[in-house]
């Protein structure tokens, strides 16, 4: 059967991985992964943005503009977050259920070739 031998090649290896998960662990295991990524991209971005407005944000500084700063930097990076993790979250869910129904395709393809074999064998004897 070359439809599983295309299967094999292109998808085979990566399914397998993702299959040997529960669907709930490969989500949360790849969300959470998504979210620290989020978390070094946003920290990296704030370093860039102070090194490029950094001057002009500390000349007029008083509490109250940090304060205002921080919170509207937590606020972005909280619905930063949780936009990421539901996204993140639905679309690692969804992988693993096509990972899952191609490798119970190529099973089934597998389980058909043996009884084929078997069946040539028995009649050459």
């Amino acid at each position: 059967m070359t439809r599983a031998a295309i299967y094999e090649k292109e998808y085979g290896e990566e399914d397998l991985k993702i299959t040997s998960y529960y669907k709930k662990d490969y989500s949360s295991l790849n969300t959470w992964i998504t979210l620290i990524w989020v978390t070094a991209g946003y920290i990296l971005l704030g370093g860039i943005i102070f090194l490029c407005f950094g001057e002009s944000l500390v000349e007029g500084l008083t509490i109250m503009r940090l304060l205002f700063l921080a919170a509207v930097a937590l606020a972005l990076y909280l619905a930063l977050m949780i936009l990421y993790g539901i996204g993140a979250g639905n679309f690692y869910s969804k992988k693993h259920i096509r990972a899952k129904q191609r490798v119970k395709k190529y099973l089934r393809d597998i389980s058909r070739l043996e009884k084929m074999n078997k069946k040539k064998e028995i009649n050459r004897s």
